[in-house]
């Protein structure tokens, strides 16, 4: 999916602290999520024998929890990062090297952006930056 604008380096590592705090949201509201299904499921344990309908009639308070995990997202989403995933905390973010579309990916615990991968290598294609994605070329 084509975003509207595409990022630099400098502009993903300037989002970070407000990134950091909003996977910690995410990740904390995830556990509480995990919790009750755990509870809900009963012996077996296993979620996939319990839909989502019987989750929130047992344990209606998960609505407020699961809107709240919505609003994160978003949030993410209105910052122009592509959420991946709440376990491992990933965000892509659309930049150009050498006149192709990359995606700078920004994993939770990381200080900067330090990988990025094609659209269709996806996490498992990860390699490390070099100088010249998403920075602002120059004529000299």
């Amino acid at each position: 999916m084509r975003k509207e604008r595409l990022f630099t380096v400098d502009e993903v590592n300037a989002l970070i602290p407000r990134l950091e705090a909003i996977i910690e949201q995410l990740q904390r509201k995830a556990r509480i999520v995990r919790e009750q299904v755990r509870e809900v499921s009963g012996p077996s344990g296993q979620a996939a024998d319990i839909d989502t309908a019987k989750i929130l009639e047992q344990r209606p308070a998960l609505r407020g929890v699961l809107g709240e995990i919505e609003k994160l997202v978003d949030e993410i989403e209105s910052c122009g990062g592509e959420f991946k995933g709440i376990d491992l905390g990933l965000i892509d973010f659309e930049a150009e090297r050498d006149g192709e579309i990359v995606l700078l990916c920004w994993q939770y615990g990381e200080k900067e952006v330090t990988h990025y991968h094609t659209p269709e290598d996806g996490f498992a294609g990860r390699k490390p930056l070099d100088p010249h994605i998403g920075r602002p070329r120059y004529l000299q």
